[in-house]
């Protein structure tokens, strides 16, 4: 497995599983809006999302999943 980027880099409590799905979430973004417009990417979407992770474009959050277990108001 490629490590495209360093575990230091990540936000605190951030796993590598989330920032992979927030990559891959963000490149389907910007596969739709050239699809949108019409135009023909030369750079993969992937590459391209981790380009504006890396310039920080845009951040991963986290949000905790619901617990099961919590009464619901």
């Amino acid at each position: 497995m490629i490590k495209p980027i360093e575990d230091s880099s990540l936000g605190p409590n951030q796993s590598r599983y989330s920032f992979v799905v927030g990559i891959a979430k963000r490149a389907r973004e910007i596969a739709g809006e050239a699809e949108e417009k019409g135009e023909i990417l030369i750079e993969k979407p992937v590459d391209l999302a981790l380009e504006e992770y890396a310039e920080h474009k845009f951040q991963i959050i986290e949000t905790p999943e619901p617990n099961d277990d919590d009464p619901e108001m």
